[in-house]
């Protein structure tokens, strides 16, 4: 062993008895040192400068595209097919929609007059969905058309779609097939300023679906006499499509699958659930139906002309209790049964016109006046919801619309405060539990709704 490691093994001895003859005392030297550090680091963070006023400068530097004309050369040889899209219109001819496909093409405009295929796209209703593909020259190369099927039972449920190609040979063929609708789900949220539909139409929900809306809170809301200003709605529901194109017919709407509305600072939710049968309705989100043993209106939505209360008779010019509501609605709305039962009068009555009475057992009845026509004949069963008849004027009416009775012993009671007070449907318990899973699910997407209808607001 040298000398130097000889001087460094009695330090480090030395050092060791120390350590272990005084430890209070090394400790105390440590903590003194480690506060000294403290102070000092201290002393340095307060006195550096701030960083708003320390220099800043801008560097611009300029990127260079690597081979940028060759890209362009690609770009350039890529094929190039541009597709228009338009809403046929009452009165189109062949010209005129292509113009605003922004086509000129005189063979293509001739196939459409000639082919009996081709002439779909100007028969029946306006409003086709249009789509067109031209080439470089601004020729037609492929148009395609959807629209309601002909036949009125796959309205709702199916579509058509005309196909116009043009051949190798530059001629064109035709073609029409039946395709079923797809569904998407939107969410969508708004705030009353006048009107249910007035607000709805604000928020880019469409009409069928407000008037699902209308009819799911039906026993929660009178929507005649309790809508307020401020109130607001978040809704889930289905939009139909297709080929990916919203479709424009109304009579194919999508489902409303939730929907909340708030009136008055209280919260009322709905939410579409079909039970173990496999029969639908809306429940709230604690599994109360909102179906009742009696519908609150005799029409899905219609506008309240006279309420259960004394009025001036618009005939006799008399002051008289009616003791019934007036629903006004066009001629031929669709007038339904607001509970099963029994059809017990279906025929022309004084005054009332054209009247159909059902008799629902416990001595309670409903009676339908002014009807343009009856679709039920006496002792008939009926469902809730089942169509009796339509809206019209006949008897002592001064313009089309249905007055309603709802009797209880044959006395006329408020038809509205029967509804509230009926019995509700329920769920079995095994169903209650399906449905208590499913009904967070739909909680969390009514608040994204609510959140989405925000921002777009903003």
């Amino acid at each position: 062993m040298g000398q130097l490691e000889r001087a460094t093994e009695a330090s480090l001895a030395r050092g060791a008895r120390f350590v272990h003859a005084h430890p209070r005392t090394l400790a105390s030297a440590v903590a003194i040192s480690l506060a000294c550090f403290g102070a000092a680091a201290y002393g340095i963070a307060q006195s550096a400068p701030d960083a708003a006023d320390l220099p800043r400068r801008v560097v611009t530097e300029i990127v260079a595209h690597d081979d940028l004309p060759s890209q362009l050369e690609a770009l350039a040889g890529h094929p190039l097919q541009l597709h228009r899209s338009e809403l046929t219109r009452a009165g189109d001819g062949a010209e005129s929609l292509l113009a605003r496909l922004g086509l000129s093409d005189a063979e293509a405009a001739a196939f459409l007059r000639r082919d009996a295929l081709a002439r779909k796209l100007f028969e029946g209703r306006a409003g086709k969905i249009v789509r067109a593909a031209a080439t470089p020259g601004g020729q037609l190369e492929e148009l395609s058309a959807r629209y309601a099927p002909s036949a009125g039972e796959l309205a709702a449920t199916h579509f058509e779609r005309l196909s116009i190609v043009r051949g190798a040979d530059g001629g064109f063929s035709a073609r029409v097939e039946t395709a079923p609708l797809a569904t998407t789900v939107r969410l969508g949220s708004g705030t009353v300023r006048s009107s249910l539909f007035g607000a709805t139409d604000e928020s880019g929900i469409p009409d069928a679906v407000a008037v699902q809306m209308a009819e799911a809170f039906s026993v929660d809301i009178d929507f005649h006499r309790e809508l307020r200003r401020g109130d607001t709605f978040s809704v889930v529901y289905e939009t139909l499509t297709a080929d990916g194109e919203p479709i424009t017919w109304n009579h194919a709407a999508g489902r409303l699958l939730a929907a909340e509305f708030v009136t008055r600072g209280e919260a009322h939710a709905a939410v579409w659930f079909k039970d173990e049968g496999g029969r639908g309705g809306y429940y709230g989100l604690d599994g109360k139906s909102k179906r009742r043993a009696f519908l609150a209106s005799p029409m899905e939505f219609s506008r309240v002309t006279s309420g259960f209360s004394m009025r001036m008779h618009p005939i006799l010019n008399q002051w008289r209790a009616h003791k019934g509501v007036d629903y006004g609605a066009p001629m031929g709305t669709p007038v339904r049964a607001v509970a099963q039962g029994t059809v017990k009068f279906a025929g022309r009555q004084n005054g009332y016109g054209n009247v159909v009475e059902i008799e629902h057992g416990n001595g309670r009845a409903t009676l339908y006046a002014h009807l343009s026509r009856i679709d039920v004949r006496a002792s008939q069963r009926i469902d809730q919801g089942e169509r009796v008849g339509a809206v019209g004027a006949t008897g002592w009416a001064t313009g089309p619309h249905l007055h309603f009775e709802f009797k209880v012993q044959g006395a006329q009671v408020d038809p509205i405060a029967m509804a509230k007070a009926s019995e509700a449907i329920e769920l079995s318990p095994a169903a209650r539990q399906r449905f208590a899973a499913f009904a967070h699910q739909v909680r969390g997407q009514l608040d994204a709704a609510l959140t989405v209808g925000a921002t777009v607001a903003e």
